[in-house]
């Protein structure tokens, strides 16, 4: 039976081992800490803007499981707040477990608290991994899901230190990217300016932090915009945002909060001295990252080299997705790379033909916009989502842009893959 072994457990991973899993693959998904979702276990946004048409081409493809649990897991649906339209925000402290049963119902073996921390290769094959407390796993293929963000040292280099985020690289130990451990030289994304990296474009606080009425308006609207003064007004920080949809006008001139289970704020850091000057934060705490006054976590220091199929480059039996497969942003952008790296890693055993999503999907146009991009000083510069900045732009003018299901539909099954995900290839 083909072994596929997925490394990490975020939105990718988890989206990565389900497609496999369907296509008829045994399924190991490895992940460094006690928890999946990464990320998304302090996110909580998506079906905004354009992530509703990804959404729904990934659902019309078979590959919904993880938007249909995202969507019986929402607070609010329908929300819209600055730049952004008809968004849905998941409940992250109840989503990962939903996540993980899902994952196991289909026969996938998690294993937890498992550091890869080398990989043994013959030629350009990867054999096995090895982790920290020494144990090989083999496997036919591999998916680098790692993510691009930490260690430690790299918040420090390019960032303000370490926040302890939701990465927890104190305790876990830092990320490992099984694409440099193969030996491939990977791609560092730069800021506007320059710089390399990205801060992550959100702290979050604890809702019992805030005002009795702050927090009963919140829980009630899903979003809370609070003008600040002008001596708080940071126009700075947009630049440093990972989430550049977010770096406009309206989240540098007011304080934006999202009930997300807890209170996401808008913002990549926000001193806790000045933030509790603002009616309603005058008790304000952060709940991720710890040091959120201070700083964030700093993303897209190791993105793989890969093709449109998400093949990685150099390496004949690995893909990758997610922010290791472009300076791309955001849970539906994971689930959509996921899906296509998890299916094509199954093909890859079978010697088929590898799956490149059409141009006539958003999602096929967006991958390969998204390489293409990179290419050039410019487009490394810039981060890449479906709900706004540059690429929102691009789908609107290609009229791929849509919030009708069945016109979705329509574009899917007229490219041949409905259902795609949900075929066993085995």
């Amino acid at each position: 039976m083909i072994k596929v072994v997925v490394v990490g457990g975020g939105w990718a991973g988890s989206a990565a081992a389900l497609a496999a899993a369907k296509a008829g693959a045994q399924v190991v998904l490895l992940e460094r800490t006690d928890l999946l979702l990464g990320t998304g276990l302090v996110g909580g946004i998506f079906r905004n803007n354009g992530r509703f048409t990804a959404a729904e081409e990934a659902i019309a493809m078979g590959g919904g499981d993880l938007f249909v649990a995202m969507d019986a897991n929402s607070r609010h649906r329908g929300i819209n707040f600055p730049g952004h339209n008809h968004a849905s925000f998941y409940d992250v402290t109840t989503m990962e477990p939903l996540v993980k049963k899902i994952l196991q119902n289909y026969g996938i073996e998690i294993k937890t608290q498992t550091r890869v921390s080398s990989v043994v290769k013959c030629g350009k094959k990867i054999q096995h991994l090895i982790t920290d407390s020494e144990e090989q796993i083999k496997g036919d293929v591999f998916v680098d899901t790692t993510g691009t963000a930490g260690p430690m040292g790299n918040c420090l280099k390019f960032g303000n230190g370490c926040a302890m985020c939701i990465l927890r690289c104190p305790t876990f130990g830092p990320r490992v990217s099984i694409t440099a451990k193969a030996e491939v030289k990977e791609i560092l994304g730069k800021k506007a300016d320059g710089t390399y990296g990205a801060m992550s474009g959100s702290c979050k606080l604890n809702k019992d932090s805030l005002s009795p009425e702050l927090k009963d308006q919140l829980e009630k609207e899903g979003v809370v915009v609070i003008s600040l003064p002008d001596n708080l007004k940071k126009t700075v920080m947009l630049g440093k945002k990972a989430c550049t949809q977010y770096a406009i006008a309206d989240y540098a001139e007011n304080v934006v909060l999202i009930d997300t289970g807890h209170a996401k704020l808008m913002t990549s850091y926000f001193p806790l001295d000045m933030l509790r000057t603002v009616p309603g934060l005058e008790r304000a705490r952060y709940e991720d990252p710890y040091s959120g006054g201070v700083g964030n976590s700093v993303r897209y220091l190791g993105i793989a080299p890969c093709s449109n199929s998400l093949k990685v480059e150099g390496i004949d039996n690995l893909f990758c997705a997610g922010e290791k497969a472009g300076i791309l942003v955001g849970h539906t952008e994971a689930v959509v790379t996921g899906l296509l790296a998890g299916h094509n890693a199954v093909r890859c055993c079978l010697d088929m033909q590898y799956l490149e999503l059409p141009l006539e999907l958003t999602s096929g146009d967006f991958i390969n916009f998204i390489h293409e991009q990179m290419t050039t000083d410019e487009g490394i510069r810039i981060r890449y989502t479906f709900s706004g900045s540059v690429y929102f732009e691009r789908m609107k003018k290609l009229e791929l842009y849509s919030a009708q299901r069945g016109e979705i539909n329509e574009r899917v099954a007229k490219a041949g893959l409905t259902d795609i995900y949900n075929t066993c290839l085995v």
